[in-house]
């Protein structure tokens, strides 16, 4: 289940007794709120660290910034800032071959490596892990 965006995202799938391997990601496609982190406990086989602990409201740019009260409570991903289909990888932009990172999801993949920072983000993002247990971190210290 997700969040109200701008939100930064924790997805999993677990695997089952047919195919035991688990997918994670951090996601930043719908924006960013919040640093978090996602790691096995006690390591397992093939696994790493999704995350984003950099709090991307600091470095915003002013066109995505989600403000109350004059203060950046949040930082919108550029879909739904421009309600564009280039940006929202809809479309004819619905496919990894015509959906290519923007000038923001670079931004945001450079500030934050370990996180999904548009749709097809995959390759560098999508973690998966054979562990029996996972811990997430809200604001994981640097």
């Amino acid at each position: 289940m997700g969040g109200v965006p701008p939100a930064t995202v924790v997805e999993m799938t677990l695997g089952t007794s047919v195919s035991p391997l688990h997918f994670y990601d951090v996601s930043l496609v719908d924006g960013f709120n919040l640093p978090v982190s996602m790691a096995p406990v006690g390591g397992g086989i093939g696994c790493g660290v999704a995350a984003c602990v950099v709090d991307l409201n600091i470095c915003c740019p002013s066109m995505l910034e989600e403000r109350i009260g004059g203060k950046v409570v949040g930082c919108k991903s550029a879909c739904l800032a421009m309600q564009s289909a280039k940006y929202c990888c809809t479309g004819s932009y619905g496919n990894p071959q015509t959906c290519k990172p923007t000038l923001f999801s670079h931004l945001f993949k450079a500030i934050c490596p370990k996180a999904y920072s548009y749709a097809f983000d995959d390759s560098s993002s999508l973690n998966k892990c054979r562990a029996s247990r996972y811990v997430i971190t809200f604001c994981p210290p640097k």
